[in-house]
């Protein structure tokens, strides 16, 4: 396996890591997971990444005086594995501007909203609340403002009538595993660039026509 060299930062049970690790398994995957960083000591995804032989590192945010303090270390252990991307997949930390600016370009997230819909927390049910007929998930470039930065790939599902948080996180959830490994793949092949703060992708195809909820 070679390619791209990723790092994950997680803070829970790490599934979007594992959709990563899943996509890797395909030798003509272009991006390699070369380490996974929790700031959470017991986190599920840390068994995740070492019963597929990544290697894994611990770095309690609660060990440290300050954010600065706590993000060169973790920028030590990104050196350290030659990372050349990071993914965030549910890390559970605001990021300094200086971490941000360092890895400007470098650093993915994945949000379970349409952004710049629903920035922040409680997505879902935010979402029901509003009476939106469509939620989904996003792929972008981190910016230090938060849940902000150039868009490199989105998927829309439909909102039912009775749909609960719980079910609608489900459905989106899935999307959020099919479209986090096509990022790294359109980065690690070259086809994903950043032009001013939007995100240019050589030969994307755009689906035609239009859907609607409810439908005719």
């Amino acid at each position: 396996m070679a390619g791209l060299k990723v790092a994950v930062l997680i803070s829970g049970r790490g599934s979007n890591l594992q959709s990563l690790i899943d996509a890797q398994a395909n030798p003509a995957y272009p991006a390699e997971i070369v380490n996974v960083i929790s700031n959470v000591p017991d986190a599920p995804g840390l068994v995740r990444a070492a019963r597929a032989g990544i290697p894994t590192r611990v770095i309690d945010h609660r060990n440290f005086d300050g954010r600065e303090a706590f993000e060169a270390a973790v920028n030590e252990a990104l050196a350290e594995a030659g990372v050349e991307l990071i993914c965030l997949a549910g890390f559970m930390r605001i990021l300094t501007r200086g971490f941000v600016e360092k890895w400007r370009n470098r650093l993915i997230n994945i949000h379970p909203s349409l952004l710049p819909a629903f920035k922040g927390l409680h997505t879902h049910e935010r979402a029901i609340e509003a009476g939106v007929k469509f939620a989904g998930c996003t792929v972008h470039y981190v910016r230090p403002e938060m849940d902000e930065g150039p868009i490199i790939i989105q998927a829309a599902v439909p909102v039912a009538p009775n749909d609960t948080p719980e079910v609608l996180a489900a459905r989106v959830l899935n999307m959020e595993h099919r479209i986090y490994p096509f990022a790294v793949r359109l980065i690690a092949e070259g086809k994903a660039r950043v032009n001013g703060e939007r995100v240019e992708i050589d030969g994307a195809y755009v689906p035609e026509g239009t859907i609607t909820n409810p439908s005719e």
